[in-house]
């Protein structure tokens, strides 16, 4: 298994722990420090993607934010 699910899984896990009220006080400060963590290693991954897609990605939301704005200019 890869860092990156692993480390969304464990954002899950917490996620579903504190919606649940699964975790008694004790246990929330050291669940959102696993969380932050693990939110630490999916933004790393997310940050990684986003500079190998380059200018593609950029250009793409620049691209749509324009159209968007064409779009608005017809109306």
């Amino acid at each position: 298994m890869s860092e990156y699910r692993e480390a969304y899984a464990t954002l899950a896990r917490v996620a579903r722990a504190l919606e649940d009220g699964e975790a008694d006080l004790d246990r929330v400060l050291p669940l959102v420090e696993e969380a932050r963590a693990a939110y630490g290693v999916v933004r790393a991954r997310i940050e990684a993607v986003r500079a190998a897609l380059g200018d593609d990605w950029e250009d793409e939301e620049g691209s749509a934010a324009e159209a968007d704005d064409l779009d608005d200019e017809d109306d």
